[in-house]
Parts: structure tokens; C-alpha cells; sequence
């Protein structure tokens, strides 16, 4: 692995702010919403994260992170657009919900690479994307959003409909 550069610190210190701050989002209202000032504060700084990744060329031009970052940001406007101009009516909010709550997937899935590959210093977890440990944190995550998801959208059908 490269070594951190300042933009590198940045992006992770930030990247974790997010994290938590959609965790406490998650935990208040049981949704990321623009409404709320912790999904709002969420929102803003998961545009600052996602912005900062696609300014990282440290690891051999565009790669999966700033993939990840084109998603992120397209789930960001996509759940905007979903919460301000509702065009699918009672829908829009189930399909916000989903977008809002994959720009945290798409947060967790390049933390936990970088935690693992960096960690500890001088003899990392895995020296591979494609290690077991990583695949396996992946496709948990994967599990986690698909049934947190599914949780809100049970929520949100007890509480909207």
C-alpha cells in the first residue's frame, strides 16, 4: 500500500465522521433524510468524502474507489431528487430510502479494504482485494444494507401508508 498522503488522512477522518454520523441518523429517525440535521449533516459530508475520493490517484489512476465515489454521489443526488421532487408519489420515499442507504454501503465497503490492507502497520490483515477476509466483510455488508433496507421499508410501510 502507498503510503497516506494528507488528502489520504482527509478523506479517512471524514469518511469515519460520516459513518458515524449515519449511524446516529439510523439510530434517530430510522431513515437518512435531508429534513433531519443529522441525516442532512450525514448527506453534506458524504458529498465532501465522495468529492475527496475522486481526487486520490495514489493507487494507479481511476480504479473501484473512485467507482465507488461516481455511485455515491449519483445516489446522493438520486435520493435528493427522490426526497424534494417525490416523482413516484408514495414511492419516492422507499426508493430514497434505498439510495440514501447505499452511499452508506458504498462508505463501509472501501473502509473496511483500506482498514484491512493497512492494518496493523507493517504485516496488514491481507495483502489482496480479492483475500477471503475481504470478500466475506464485503458480502456482509452486502446483507446488512439489504436487510436494513428492508427494515426501513417495513418501518416506513407501518408509519407513511
Amino acid at each position: 500500500m502507498p503510503p497516506m498522503t494528507l488528502l489520504g488522512w482527509f478523506h479517512t477522518i471524514t469518511g469515519v465522521i460520516a459513518i458515524i454520523t449515519a449511524a446516529s441518523a439510523l439510530y434517530q429517525h430510522k431513515m437518512i433524510r435531508s429534513s433531519d440535521a443529522s441525516g442532512r449533516a450525514y448527506l453534506l459530508i458524504t458529498l465532501v468524502v465522495a468529492g475527496s475520493a475522486l481526487a486520490i490517484y495514489n493507487q494507479g489512476g481511476f480504479g473501484v474507489g473512485h467507482i465507488l465515489a461516481v455511485l455515491t454521489l449519483t445516489a446522493l443526488l438520486a435520493g435528493y431528487v427522490l426526497e424534494t421532487l417525490k416523482p413516484f408519489g408514495k414511492w419516492s420515499v422507499y426508493l430514497q430510502t434505498g439510495a440514501y442507504s447505499a452511499t452508506v454501503l458504498f462508505h463501509m465497503l472501501p473502509a473496511i479494504t483500506d482498514f484491512l490492507r493497512r492494518l496493523p502497520v507493517g504485516d496488514p490483515f491481507v495483502d489482496s482485494l480479492d483475500a477471503p477476509l475481504v470478500q466475506n466483510f464485503h458480502s456482509a455488508f452486502l446483507a446488512a444494507f439489504v436487510v436494513g433496507v428492508l427494515a426501513q421499508w417495513m418501518w416506513l410501510k407501518r408509519t407513511v401508508d
